[in-house]
């Protein structure tokens, strides 16, 4: 691990975290890998970065665990990675095949897993963490679909499948000895056709119990599409969706159990376990997005909790760049960098023009680096572009957002003012320093005849009641799809129309897939299909099949932002240190936003 990977883990330590868990640690580079970038801990070499990790979590009151973690059927499937890959039985999977994984293999593979613990714990490390559920070696074997061997590791008999799983925990408390912790991941139900259910979830952690200190019940299978948002849970599905599953397995087993996903609101972690369902609660992405959240939630300001919007950026960029950024916590991925960062060298006035979520940001970076910052938002209320966000159950965290950021920008000691255009005049009667342009953005209209009966989508809130049954968007983007499936969720007929050749193009590689399952559901989208114009009866259409009317109560409109150019120009020259951010450059999405406005304040 690079030496920027402490900063990242330290800095959960510090918000608060009562154990740190570092992911995906291999315990064998020759068979476990999934990718050439695994992190391995069959690498002597590697207990310098170990070490690191595990002291910078240590020194903050907190343990440090490692996750031991196999990829089975799923290793060496890398043209880097030239391989053998073993999984319970032979299979195909693509263009890559992997093989019945022999006895002496199996064995082998215990005791790797037995010696990555007691590296761990050589390393300072205060706990293991066994990874066996969403699709890795162990969860393979414990699957009765992808385990049908003949001999005493798998077949139809649970204790047969849950052999391998057993004999690992026995060898690991072997290498670390009594009083270390061991805890176990498992899927308490793999939630797709063909997959164990939580019956056979229950009969597992019975098989296991005796071995471990923790039983982490988790669900579903990262390589399963359709369940991917199972296991991580999307924006579409509820506040701790998965806790029935360890709350279920609590009822059968002695251990102690617990619960993970979609999980950051402080009442409802309290309710998990104080009602029993769960003896413990673990965060993942909600720390990636706050990483102080444990230690607001004890001292009683739960309400400036960072809240996780769950739309995957995290997993998005960690695909493209390999780092886990955050749409609204900018300093996620850089913590080496925040921790170098140096104070600004004198205190200067910074006036804001604009109050989005770039605006926020900038404005809350710089009053916390000790600039003296007046926000000023043109219209009555903050938010920007995200105020069209009320009223969307599925987005009520991301418009929670603009609360939390309008606290801190009052802890922080902002001046706001609404209702106030930043003009050149007034420029020139506050004399900044520094002026900061986040003028944001308008809603595209295009030039279709009768186009003036349409309603934008930003305004949609203001008149959903009045929309009647049949509704058409013009626009496929991400905007217009998620607009589309809050609509059918409210029991409309809707038909989202599109030039280009598919939609929610612009959706970030993790979330498309969800969006797209879920406007499968209740949406009707027309792509090749563009709006001609617009009449009292709905709206006509230009398709491969020629022109048609789509008949339409309402139709919005959502066919993209343009950037509020004019602010910018007349601004240009009315400070001595002038920049621009958001939307007013390019339209963007918050992470955009909040990442370039952390930075510009930086900057200043």
């Amino acid at each position: 691990m690079p030496p920027e990977a402490a900063y990242y883990y330290e800095r959960k330590a510090k918000g608060g975290a009562a154990a740190v868990t570092v992911g995906e640690c291999k315990v064998d580079v020759k068979f476990g890998c999934s990718s050439p970038n695994s992190k391995r801990l069959d690498d002597p070499l590697a207990r310098n970065s170990y070490c690191r990790v595990a002291d910078a979590v240590r020194r903050h009151g907190a343990v440090c665990s490692a996750e031991l973690s196999h990829a089975g059927n799923r290793a060496n499937q890398h043209e880097d990675m030239p391989g053998i890959s073993y999984g319970p039985v032979d299979g195909v999977d693509g263009q890559f095949k992997f093989f019945e994984m022999p006895e002496d293999i199996i064995l082998y593979t215990i005791e790797k897993y037995a010696k990555s613990a007691a590296f761990a714990k050589s390393c300072g490390f205060g706990m293991v963490t066994v990874h066996g559920g969403h699709g890795w070696m162990i969860s393979q074997f414990l699957s009765p679909s992808l385990n049908t061997r003949k001999d005493k590791w798998g077949g139809p008999d649970i204790e047969n499948r849950a052999r391998i799983a057993v004999e690992i925990l026995k060898a690991i408390r072997k290498a670390v000895g009594p009083g270390f912790p061991i805890e176990l991941r498992i899927s308490g139900s793999e939630c797709y056709d063909g997959g164990y259910g939580i019956e056979e979830g229950i009969k597992i952690a019975k098989q296991v119990e005796g071995h471990v200190d923790l039983l982490h019940i988790s669900a579903g299978s990262h390589e399963v599409d359709e369940v991917f948002t199972v296991t991580h849970p999307s924006l579409f599905l509820p506040d701790g969706c998965n806790v029935q599953y360890a709350e279920e397995i609590k009822k059968h087993v002695k251990c102690p159990v617990a619960t993970v996903g979609a999980l950051s609101d402080p009442d409802l972690m309290e309710d998990i376990i104080a009602s029993g369902k769960a003896d413990v609660v673990e965060i993942a992405r909600g720390l990636i997005a706050d990483p102080d959240l444990p230690k607001k939630i004890r001292t009683g300001k739960g309400a400036e909790i960072n809240t996780c919007l769950r739309c995957l950026h995290c997993f998005s960029t960690h695909i493209s760049t390999g780092q886990y950024y955050c749409a609204i916590n900018p300093e996620s991925g850089r913590e080496a960098e925040m921790n170098l960062a140096l104070p600004p060298a004198a205190r200067k006035k910074v006036l804001i023009a604009g109050g989005g979520p770039g605006g926020m940001q900038c404005a809350i970076t710089a009053a916390e680096r000790g600039h003296e910052v007046i926000l000023c938002e043109k219209s009555g209320s903050l938010g920007g572009a995200l105020r069209s966000e009320r009223g969307i159950p599925f987005k009520a965290d991301l418009y929670k957002f603009i609360a939390v950021k309008t606290l801190q920008m009052e802890k922080a000691g902002v001046k706001v003012r609404l209702n106030t255009e930043v003009t050149p005049e007034l420029a020139r009667e506050l004399a900044p320093d520094a002026l900061i342009v986040a003028a944001g953005s308008e809603p595209l209209i295009p030039p279709i005849p009768g186009i003036e009966k349409a309603i934008a989508a930003d305004y949609l809130a203001d008149i959903i009641g009045d929309l009647g049954q049949k509704v058409v968007i013009i626009g496929g983007g991400l905007v217009g799809c998620e607009t589309a499936v809050y609509l059918a969720q409210t029991g409309r007929d809707v038909t989202v129309i599109e030039m280009k050749n598919d939609v929610c193009e612009d959706a970030n590689p993790r979330h498309r897939p969800l969006l797209l399952a879920e406007l499968r559901k209740n949406v009707t989208c027309l792509t090749g299909t563009k709006a001609v114009h617009l009449t009292d009866d709905g709206i006509f259409c230009e398709t491969k099949d020629g022109e048609k009317l789509i008949p339409a109560d309402a139709v919005v409109c959502a066919a993209g932002r343009a950037p509020n150019r004019s602010a910018v120009e007349a601004l240009a020259d009315c400070a001595p240190y002038v920049d621009t951010l958001g939307d007013c450059v390019k339209p963007g999405i918050v992470a955009q936003a909040t990442f370039r406005g952390h930075y510009a304040a930086l900057d200043i």
